[in-house]
């Protein structure tokens, strides 16, 4: 997982990025917790979300926000890590032009940012979101939403409401032409601390449904 340094709004940004085995292979771009809660590109979910990603052969990047780490900038609030985010795609499909589709995963403020920069970019077409914080942000912004994927969940998450989750679900399932995949994984707190391995199925089961030659989802 080679360390790379590319160009953000507020100077530079740290990641790991691996590149794709083929031609034409998939992109996969992995966003991270909160800075101000101590997440980084090397939180365990989004490590795991990455390897993932690498395994299937994909071209894959997880990147610090700007102000952690080594990324240079400070906290914005989610305005300027959405400009990150931006900009980390902007720089993988500069090495890699001729991908044939990009998926975004994030975990809980990731999650919010990565269905922020779906809204913007129409090359993707596939999202990962695990505890969106939904009874924290306002996520009207997804309407309508353009792509599908899976939003998955704590049934014992404290911090993102299991409920809050759901009414965001019930929404996104009123809109035509997505899909939206639904996983609640029993005993789970926000942090998965004991449950990363069903975590983990559920991500892989709703990926290899995807990614499967026959898939109707699109």
């Amino acid at each position: 997982m080679p360390a790379v340094i590319f160009p953000g709004p507020e100077g530079r940004l740290e990641g790991r990025f691996q590149p794709a085995p083929r031609p034409r292979a998939p992109v996969a771009m992995i966003l991270h917790p909160h800075p101000q809660a101590g997440g980084t590109m090397n939180d365990r979910i989004t490590q795991h979300l990455y390897k993932t990603f690498v395994a299937r052969g994909f071209a894959t990047l997880r990147f610090n926000f700007r102000g952690v780490g080594r990324s240079q900038g400070s906290f914005d609030n989610g305005i300027g890590e959405l400009s990150d985010a931006a900009a980390a795609l902007d720089w993988v499909q500069q090495i890699h032009p001729e991908s044939s589709t990009t998926w975004i995963a994030g975990y809980s403020f990731g999650a919010l940012i990565g269905m922020q920069l779906l809204m913007r970019r129409p090359e993707i077409r596939g999202f990962i979101s695990i505890a969106p914080p939904a009874n924290m942000y306002d996520f009207s912004f997804l309407a309508p939403c353009p792509a599908s994927g899976i939003i998955i969940q704590g049934d014992a998450d404290t911090v993102v409401t299991p409920n809050a989750v759901q009414k965001l679900v019930d929404k996104l399932r009123t809109q035509k032409h997505i899909t939206i995949h639904h996983d609640e994984v029993r005993k789970a707190n926000h942090f998965f601390e004991n449950e990363t391995d069903d975590l983990m199925k559920s991500v892989n089961n709703y990926l290899d449904m995807r990614l499967a030659p026959d898939c109707p989802i699109k």
